[in-house]
């Protein structure tokens, strides 16, 4: 796979060109260029501090206290606990003459929650010194608000999720934050997720003496597992299904009386994934059904996570301040769509305009979720990452409250691809 994206890589030249926008753009991103540097011993500390004390989804409360400091260090406000999330952040700046009526909201997002066992293998610290840092860069760069969001909980949940049912988009027309990565990349596709868990109930019986006066829970579950096995060739190449039997009986002796699977659904895009969700429906009742036993199916223990859709408007704005940052930043589609995991920032996506470029912090080929990529995430390379994505990010929200054309056209993007889809929404309609 490596060899075919070094392929991939050889035959693009990109070239991410700025079209003519307002008059003092060159001003602008050089005044963001000096305030993130004006802070860059802040964005190496909390870099540096977050991957020292690496904290999992919803007790990022070390995390949370490193980057307010920082935030009010700089003279800013800071709610925490914002938009009903304890560990979550937000701080604002407006301009003087800001109007909600005709003046843009750009939030710009910062993760920081770490993996169990692996610490800050996602760079989730990196992420979050240059969210810091890109907000801190566009201060003051034009007419329009800046939300800085700390958004806890993406590993395995769906933080931003609860947000957004806390207000955290009111009023935002567009939104931006970076990945760390093995390549530079304007967008890559990331699919949406379901988890699911389904407990079959049967009737316990010795399994020698009496089998027959039993009903098999781990017969059902296993059957379900194989079907799903079964439906995956018939699956569209968008699609992932994994499973495990999370519970199968207790004593070979016993007829298990229960059986847990749990299970991830996977796909690029909503539809399919729905879709999928459905077929997964029918085979757990068609297993329950096979083996005369019942099963309760609970879907979501916490909100699904819907795929990115990436703003390609936004998205080549970005490629040029990296660009101009002499990284060799490359298009969409370089990466196959196979190589897709999931975030919650789709859920932010599919509501306004948004982008999650990523950018090369390791070597090529470097896993994420692995220990090789958590030592990657506190080498001067990452902290390199740290100031262009800060930058970069600047520039995209200096931008966007400077230049209105390119928000229309960023909007103009969202809406013909769809419009605003909610998780509730989707799930009214399932």
């Amino acid at each position: 796979m490596d060899a075919v994206v070094r392929d991939e890589i050889a035959a693009a030249s990109p070239q991410f060109p700025i079209e003519p926008g307002y008059p003092d753009r060159d001003a602008v991103w050089g005044k963001v260029e000096r305030n993130v540097e004006a802070v860059r011993a802040d964005l190496e500390h909390i870099m540096r501090d977050l991957h020292a004390n690496p904290e999992e989804a919803f007790q990022e409360f070390h995390a949370q206290a490193v980057i307010a400091k920082v935030l009010e260090g700089q003279g800013f406000v800071v709610k925490q606990g914002a938009h009903g999330v304890e560990t979550a952040l937000r701080a604002e700046w407006q301009s003087d003459d800001f109007d909600p009526s005709t003046h843009p909201t750009v939030a710009v997002m910062s993760e920081y929650d770490a993996l169990p066992g692996i610490g800050h293998a996602c760079g989730h610290n990196v992420i979050a010194a240059s969210g810091v840092g890109g907000f801190l860069g566009a201060v003051g760069s034009g007419s329009g608000r800046i939300v800085f969001l700390g958004t806890p909980a993406e590993e395995g949940h769906t933080g931003k999720e609860y947000m957004i049912r806390g207000g955290m988009l009111d009023g935002v027309d567009c939104a931006v934050m970076i990945h760390p990565f093995c390549y530079d990349l304007v967008s890559h596709a990331w699919t949406g997720r379901r988890s699911l868990t389904a407990t079959f109930a049967g009737v316990a019986a010795h399994a020698s003496m009496q089998p027959y006066m039993g009903r098999n829970a781990l017969d059902a579950a296993t059957l379900a597992y194989q079907a799903m096995g079964l439906l995956r060739q018939q699956m569209p190449p968008s699609d992932r299904l994994h499973a495990i039997i999370s519970d199968g009986g207790a004593r070979a002796s016993i007829i298990p009386e229960t059986a847990t699977l749990s299970l991830y659904v996977r796909s690029l895009y909503t539809e399919t994934l729905m879709d999928l969700s459905k077929r997964i429906d029918d085979i757990l009742t068609g297993a329950a059904l096979m083996t005369g036993t019942g099963v309760d199916v609970q879907w979501d223990n916490h909100p699904m996570s819907l795929p990115v859709r990436n703003n390609e408007t936004l998205a080549a704005r970005w490629g040029a301040t990296q660009q101009a940052r002499g990284r060799e930043v490359l298009p969409g589609g370089i990466l196959p769509d196979s190589q897709a995991a999931s975030t919650d920032f789709g859920n932010v996506s599919q509501l306004v305009p948004g982008i999650h470029p990523l950018v090369k912090i390791a070597p090529e080929g470097t896993a994420l979720h692995t220990t090789k990529f958590a030592d990657a995430a506190i080498t001067p390379a990452a902290m390199d990452g740290v100031i262009d994505s800060a930058v970069g990010l600047g520039q995209v929200i200096a931008d966007v409250l400077n230049d209105p054309v390119l928000l229309q056209r960023a909007r103009e993007e969202f809406e013909a691809a769809g419009g605003a889809i909610s998780v509730e929404a989707l799930l009214d309609e399932a």
